[in-house]
């Protein structure tokens, strides 16, 4: 049998790889919204859809229901400037997850938040591997 043969569960049920998705973005932040650091219900986008913004990874952040409901339309980075929780280095998190760069995003939310864990070890790995001889 060849891998070309194969019928995956993805490709029978749309759904479960959606759900896959969005379980996967809660995991990159630790199950916590981008924006405030509270725990994370929702999925936003950072550039609404009512304004162009697309349903990709890099369009689409955790967040709180707070959050997400607060922000409504708006676009997010202009929305989290003028909130009382504002973070520079969460802003620059979101403007690094906007741009793709998910890893940079990540160690900005650890540098915000100590206490961060990362539910995906498997994405960042630790360039330490070897030790010198």
């Amino acid at each position: 049998m060849h891998i070309s043969d194969a019928v995956f569960l993805e490709d029978l049920c749309p759904k479960f790889r959606f759900r896959q998705w969005r379980k996967s973005i809660h995991n990159f932040t630790g199950k916590s919204c981008i924006y405030c650091g509270k725990p994370s219900e929702s999925i936003d986008h950072v550039i609404p859809r009512s304004q162009g913004g697309l349903s990709t990874t890099e369009n689409c952040v955790p967040a709180c229901l707070s959050c997400n409901g607060d922000k409504s339309d708006e676009n997010a980075l202009n929305w989290y400037r003028r909130q009382k929780f504002y973070d520079p280095r969460r802003a620059m998190a979101i403007r690094a997850w906007l741009e793709g760069d998910l890893r940079l995003a990540i160690r900005l939310l650890q540098w915000a938040n100590p206490n961060f864990e990362i539910q995906n070890k498997n994405y960042i790995k630790d360039e330490s591997e070897y030790e010198a001889a």
